[in-house]
């Protein structure tokens, strides 16, 4: 067997494999669609609070919720401390 052809038939299996994941993604997101409304209700009437995206800081757990100056609690040019500061933008300024 070519080179070429062993080329091709990895590709192939390649292309197959991606197919069956996007086609896998899309029966999964059909079938949970119904669980996903339900969790939203729920959480509509416990009145539940933001996602905690990360769990190292707390001025990066619940963004709507933390505390502008936490980031800064040794000194303003102190070195981050945890990877996920780096991740979250700071916020918008209304003053532009």
């Amino acid at each position: 067997m070519r080179n070429s052809s062993i080329f091709l038939l990895f590709i192939s299996a390649c292309g197959l494999l991606l197919s069956l994941t996007v086609i896998d993604a899309a029966v999964r997101r059909s079938n949970a669609a119904d669980d996903l409304q339900r969790r939203a209700q729920i959480v509509r009437q416990a009145g539940l609070t933001d996602l905690a995206l990360f769990t190292e800081a707390r001025y990066t757990r619940h963004l709507s919720q933390s505390d502008l100056h936490s980031a800064f609690q040794d000194h303003p040019m102190a070195m981050e401390h945890f990877p996920s500061g780096s991740l979250v933008q700071p916020p918008r300024s209304d003053d532009q």
